[in-house]
């Protein structure tokens, strides 16, 4: 028994929710830094502030993972999961720019951090078991593809949601600054559009897709070769227990061990990124002193920012529809290799750049990094683990992903403050070298598809 061969629009579908989660993703990343320090927050403080989303991740995406592999209602495996997170996000994106309103109960700073938490929790009950459901519905041949379309719509999002405060600034008419200490009007909106484009793009999948029963996957699971060795299922299976996740980590298989140190490197790299672009390019190339956290050219910059971030997602939605074939020239990890250590030149080019239009170059070669960071190590990962632990195994996959974080969240800060004497742009150089670094290290890979097919 194998799985179906979907047709292009019905991977569309079933990867259509991942539009509003980036949405979602990418108005934070490119504009809670910029929200932070408008509630009070020190450059060197943000990547403190920025911990609580790599820990949210730590603690929900196993634990997801584990519950969305051994669950089963009427709605589904992995639906219920995406659209309470799906809820919870949107609430959280809604309220986030306006914490100043709440500064009677609590410190606006001490809100906002409080809203990203709620954000990054939320992002990360939807994120995984959606990346689960493409590995429990695609076949190995289609896997690829699969978390390809899912990255064009994830660049797709992206660039809406980077753009969407510039372009309600300069196409409609909202404010673009404010008063002191509250979020500017275009900010605001763009978080509570955001919000709404989330719970409907959950919605599109939900009901467009259907998925593979329980019974079906163990059939799927018995004709599968795993590691060299068949998979028999006979007889009532024990229950699964939440414990059984260490267990699972202590088994990993060694694709994904292979895969974890270059993860590791690559999400150190893009977190750097992420925390300190805007004070970066604020200081770098606005020439803006690191107090500055107020001014028009400060806003204009952190608007710039989020066109930049867009740039780089639009091209990884272009990019995205392109890997498959050249993966199927030149292997997947050759191929992968070759994308992060473009994005490591473009990081580093931002540091030798004086013009905020002399930014776009670098952009470009980060959204080819991008391309291939959100789709060649799923689509590897997948053909190296067991179908019935897709959802824990893509879960413990992460802490590959949020521990380099809350690494570079502890030290970051400083080092920006003590080594770097405020010059947020070394954080990015620092960034470069690690998406360098992980290029080195995907060539070390054993692809369990390229490995079979020799």
């Amino acid at each position: 028994m194998k799985k179906r061969i979907l047709g292009f629009w019905e991977i569309w579908n079933m990867s259509f929710g991942f539009l509003g989660i980036q949405m979602g993703f990418a108005l934070q990343n490119a504009n809670a830094s910029r929200i932070l320090q408008i509630f009070g927050a020190d450059v060197h403080e943000l990547s403190w502030f920025w911990l609580i989303a790599p820990i949210m991740g730590l603690i929900v995406q196993p634990i997801i993972g584990h519950y969305s592999d051994n669950t089963w209602t009427k709605f589904g495996r992995r639906k219920p999961f995406f659209l309470l997170g799906a809820v919870l996000a949107s609430i959280g994106m809604i309220l986030i720019p306006q914490a100043d309103f709440m500064i009677a109960i609590l410190p606006a700073l001490w809100v906002g951090a409080g809203m990203l938490m709620i954000m990054d929790a939320s992002f990360n009950i939807a994120m995984e078991p959606f990346r689960a459901l493409v590995a429990d519905n695609l076949s190995d041949e289609q896997t690829t593809k699969g978390f390809s379309i899912q990255t064009a719509l994830i660049g797709i999002g992206a660039v809406i949601g980077s753009w969407l405060p510039w372009m309600l600034t300069n196409w409609f008419g909202f404010e673009k600054t404010s008063s002191e200490g509250t979020v500017p009007e275009s900010l605001l909106w763009s978080f509570i559009i955001g919000a709404v484009v989330l719970i409907g793009s959950i919605l599109v999948t939900i009901f467009t897709t259907k998925e593979y029963s329980p019974e079906e996957l163990a059939e799927f699971e018995k004709s599968e070769n795993l590691e060299g060795e068949s998979v028999k299922i006979e007889g009532e299976q024990p229950k699964a227990k939440l414990t059984d996740i260490f267990e699972d980590f202590r088994k990993m298989p060694k694709t994904m061990r292979q895969l974890s140190w270059v993860q590791f490197f690559s999400w150190f790299a893009l977190f750097g990124m992420w925390v300190f672009a805007v004070p970066a390019i604020a200081q770098h190339v606005y020439g803006l002193p690191a107090s500055d956290s107020s001014s028009e050219q400060y806003q204009e910059a952190g608007n710039w920012v989020g066109i930049l971030f867009g740039i780089y997602n639009g091209i990884s939605a272009i990019v995205a529809f392109l890997l498959p074939s050249i993966a199927k020239k030149i292997t997947r990890k050759k191929t992968h290799a070759f994308c992060l250590f473009v994005g490591g030149i473009g990081l580093l080019m931002i540091y030798f750049t004086s013009t905020e239009y002399g930014l776009i170059l670098p952009m470009i070669l980060i959204g080819v990094a991008w391309a291939s960071i959100l789709s060649m190590p799923y689509a590897m990962l997948a053909g190296s683990i067991p179908p019935k632990k897709m959802g824990v195994y893509i879960g413990i996959f992460n802490f590959f992903i949020v521990i380099p974080q809350i690494i570079n969240g502890i030290i970051g800060g400083p080092l920006v403050k003590y080594a770097y004497n405020d010059q947020a742009i070394f954080a990015i150089v620092v960034s470069g070298v690690g998406f360098i670094v992980a290029a080195l290290l995907s060539l070390r890979i054993d692809d369990k598809l390229e490995i079979n097919s020799i």
